[in-house]
């Protein structure tokens, strides 16, 4: 069951190249009218594919977490390093798929209308909190990996 990191290390380039680009398109995409002819045609796109990337990334976590017989050790007593490095991944793991309902929430919400004040901030805080914290799942993954390798 080794192809599962195939699958999971797609994903993750498709959910994470996808944050780099959204995020630079956000900064770098500052004119008001532009963002109004982009974003109710992108968003929706990107969306859908982002979906399916965490979907797989999630399912396949679960696999891996199970066939390298960790799911026991994360529940467990147990100190060693790459379940204190698993336990923390999990939790960032669990605030980006919270961060991402609230994010999607909102956007398809809000898709094709003005947003207010309070909805514009929380789509911006939420994918300024995604984009940041997925450089931190991946260094959690990084440093996993090449543990139990």
């Amino acid at each position: 069951m080794d192809y599962f990191i195939h699958f999971h290390l797609f994903a993750a380039i498709a959910w994470i190249g996808g944050s780099i680009f959204m995020f630079v398109l956000g900064v770098t995409l500052t004119d008001k009218q532009k963002q109004k002819e982009v974003y109710p045609h992108v968003g929706p796109i990107f969306g859908y594919f982002e979906l399916v990337s965490l979907i797989i990334l999630l399912f396949t976590g679960v696999l891996m977490i199970t066939n390298d017989g960790l799911y026991d050790l994360i529940f467990s007593d147990d100190t060693s390093r790459v379940v204190e490095l698993l336990r923390n991944k999990l939790w960032l793991v669990l605030s980006l798929v919270i961060a991402t309902a609230i994010h999607f929430f909102v956007a398809f919400r809000t898709n094709n209308r003005e947003r207010s004040n309070i909805e514009n901030f929380i789509s911006r805080a939420s994918s300024l909190f995604i984009f940041f914290v997925n450089l931190f799942v991946l260094h959690y993954a990084i440093m996993i990996r090449s543990i139990i390798s």
